[in-house]
């Protein structure tokens, strides 16, 4: 296909920007987005030189995750400027990943898998939850699916 990902493309332009703008905040964490963009190009098993956007968005996610875990990390360090700064890289981050399921768009797709199990029962979770995953993609948060749907095992 030769032509870049369109996220890829959007990010690389947004670089350019905070270059000119000198905006270092934006900067570092466009950055640490390409270059987890470059590792997983040459990543043993990577299959080409170019990433589909699929790819993209869980490279893009998986930083959200990252700067989300270390928000957390520092609150309960005590330090909540630190935690600050994480989520403002968060949502900077967050630009670029597809619009997030509700709670209750995610308690549907919940729905539909207890309703394929045989026995609802809490040993059921993971089966669950790999089924929301698979149907939702990116665009819900693993933590969130976990706790809605031990809510709904545990009825």
């Amino acid at each position: 296909m030769g032509d870049m990902g369109t996220v890829e493309a959007q990010i690389n332009q947004d670089l350019k920007q905070a270059m000119l703008a000198k905006d270092t905040v934006k900067l570092n964490v466009l950055r640490s987005i390409k270059s987890a963009f470059t590792y997983a190009k040459v990543a043993p098993g990577a299959s080409a030189e170019a990433l589909t956007d699929d790819e993209v968005m869980v490279l893009v996610a998986k930083e959200a995750k990252k700067r989300q875990e270390s928000a957390d990390s520092f609150m309960q360090a005590g330090q909540p400027e630190r935690a600050k700064a994480e989520l403002v890289e968060k949502a900077m981050i967050e630009v670029y990943l597809p619009a997030q399921l509700s709670e209750s768009e995610l308690r549907e797709l919940i729905e539909i898998a207890v309703n394929g199990l045989s026995e609802v029962s809490p040993k059921a979770m993971g089966q669950v939850i790999g089924a929301v995953k698979a149907k939702a993609g990116p665009a819900a948060d693993g933590s969130l699916i976990a706790r809605l749907v031990k809510e709904r095992l545990n009825q």
